[in-house]
């Protein structure tokens, strides 16, 4: 054997276990369990918004979930707690491990314009999927505002006499439902953007999965 050839098998084989890991443990648990969570309180939430729309359209009943309002109330809350804690769980930790601070900021409008110019005209690089480009940060700090303000409105539209102070803050029971259904377009908004970009580059669907 040639000691070129020697040392490439070594460091073929010292590769795989020095590889860098993209996503923690808690950060692939807490992600797939806030999907999960997030997809039946919209299905649920959908069919809930039916009973009383608040424009001039209603969802259609296959992408509903809970059969009727009750079924559906009772699908949401399920789920509700389950966001909640899950959702308390993936802050605390993205805080503590300063992950928020290394992944998510600094967030400018300059870096922002010009990764959007690069994403519409097919320049964008996904080569390091340990860094985010300015659009991701931006989209995931916005979802994550998001997913907090669609649980706090909907505890105001839930309890708005126990929780009055929420409800006034989010401007009355009727601003509240407002608020509750933006808040949920925008996440569904995210979730189109982000499977897309998920299956344009299949290599961060893995790594969500594997955490390599």
């Amino acid at each position: 054997m040639m000691p070129g050839q020697g040392a490439m098998t070594a460091e073929t084989i010292a590769a795989p276990s020095a590889e860098k890991a993209i996503h923690p443990v808690w950060v692939r648990v807490t992600h797939w369990i806030n999907a999960i969570a997030i997809l039946v309180m919209i299905g649920s939430g959908w069919q809930i918004y039916n009973a009383s729309p608040l424009f001039d359209f209603t969802f259609a009943k296959s992408i509903t979930l809970g059969g009727w309002l009750g079924g559906a109330i009772q699908w949401h809350f399920a789920a509700m707690w389950v966001l909640m804690v899950n959702g308390l769980v993936y802050l605390t930790l993205g805080f503590a491990t300063g992950r928020f601070r290394r992944k998510l900021w600094p967030i400018t409008p300059s870096a922002v314009l010009a990764d959007v110019k690069a994403a519409l005209t097919f320049k964008l690089a996904h080569d390091d999927l340990s860094h985010y480009n300015a659009v991701q940060k931006l989209l995931y700090s916005g979802v994550i505002l998001s997913g907090i303000i669609v649980v706090l409105s909907g505890l105001a539209i839930w309890k708005p006499v126990q929780f009055q102070e929420l409800t006034t803050l989010f401007g009355g029971y009727n601003f509240a439902r407002y608020v509750h259904f933006f808040a949920m377009a925008a996440i569904v908004g995210f979730l189109v953007v982000h499977v897309a970009l998920a299956l344009l580059v299949p290599k961060s669907l893995r790594a969500m999965v594997t955490g390599r």
